[in-house]
């Protein structure tokens, strides 16, 4: 691992990047603020490395504001109805950022804090980086005192391991995920409507207008949104509630929490071969098709994003789960620490000769 100051808080502390690279010539540079992974550089089938997610330039540009790219996202990862949890019987109630919801942590999430990167020993060829940060009590209304550290693990085998640990001094709820948006031709080159895109899910979550959970399982059979055989993004945006994407249950009700991860999506970019298997012991997945990017922010390769300039796939616990049942568990307690594991796996076959 090899690092450097990619720039300065407001406060004055350092913002540090650190890359984690292999043999076959992967690497991934990951920032100490908001834990953002800013740059993944994958080959693809002809050998070609690019960088497969999106990011910006300066640590200014990620201070000015932006969607979660590529960021660390919690306490709890989703839009929570209301902004309202139970806790023990109370209820807590939680700064509303996103409409009538409170999105992604709130205000100051975990996506905006300085994290603590400690290199990790590598094992096999894999290069680490461990990032942690202590959550206070209160913050963003949330309740107890957690402390959470994140594993990036770059593998010989070019995947990308995202593994979250917590702890926490009283009972809360507690759901987190990685927010980076993927393009798998390379950041910067137009929209991602060719990708073909796989989620080995048999029920969904159904959303209002406001992208509120329903809070009820339904199956995705018949749906314009089913992409349990592999469809290209473009058949499937008419069809996406507000052209955004649903909330994926991987799971069966009460199913038990695997020993490992499980595979979850699959994504193929025909023209480069490059491939992205996701897998997750995480209860969902939330699909995003990047429809909010507008244009208005210009990447790190100085062309702007656009509309579908990148795809998310969001793996995390239900958010609502701590005051609905049936949708899994996101408590961690003095005595239920939180471990969880997401594995972004790239591989390739030969690419499609290109009409271009």
């Amino acid at each position: 691992m090899t690092s450097r100051v990619f720039g300065l808080l407001p406060s004055g502390e350092a913002v540090q990047a650190h890359t984690l690279s292999n043999e076959a010539g992967a690497s991934a540079e990951v920032l100490s603020y908001g834990g953002i992974l800013r740059s993944l550089r994958m080959p693809d089938g002809a050998g070609r490395v690019a960088d497969v997610v999106l990011g910006l330039g300066t640590l200014e540009g990620y201070l000015a504001g932006h969607p979660y790219m590529g960021a660390i996202v919690g306490r709890i990862a989703g839009r929570v109805s209301g902004g309202r949890l139970l806790v023990g019987g109370r209820v807590v109630s939680l700064d509303c950022n996103d409409g009538s919801n409170h999105l992604h942590g709130g205000r100051r999430g975990f996506d905006k804090r300085l994290w603590t990167a400690t290199p990790v020993p590598g094992k096999a060829g894999a290069s680490s980086v461990r990032l942690s940060y202590v959550s206070p009590d209160g913050e963003e209304g949330y309740p107890g005192n957690v402390e959470v550290s994140v594993t990036y693990t770059l593998t010989a085998e070019n995947a990308l391991v995202f593994e979250t640990e917590a702890r926490s001094d009283r009972a809360t709820p507690l759901s987190l995920t990685h927010h980076s948006y993927f393009n798998l031709e390379g950041e910067g080159t137009g929209p991602v409507l060719g990708h073909e895109v796989q989620i080995l899910a048999g029920e969904y979550v159904p959303a209002d207008s406001a992208l509120t959970l329903q809070d009820r399982r339904e199956r995705v059979s018949g749906r314009s949104a089913d992409f349990n055989r592999p469809r290209p993004l473009r058949d499937a945006i008419p069809g996406l509630p507000l052209a955004h994407g649903d909330l994926y249950l991987l799971r069966a009700q009460d199913a038990p929490q695997p020993k490992g991860p499980l595979l979850a999506a699959r994504v193929v970019e025909p023209r480069t071969g490059r491939i992205l298997e996701v897998s997750t012991d995480e209860p969902c997945l939330q699909f995003y098709s990047g429809v909010g990017l507008d244009g208005s922010l210009v990447g790190k390769s100085g062309r702007p994003y656009g509309r579908h300039a990148g795809l998310c796939l969001e793996c995390q616990g239900y958010p609502n789960a701590a005051s609905v049942s049936g949708f899994g568990d996101i408590m961690v307690s003095p005595e239920r620490p939180l471990r969880r594991c997401t594995v972004y796996a790239f591989s390739t076959v030969s690419p499609a000769r290109r009409s271009r």
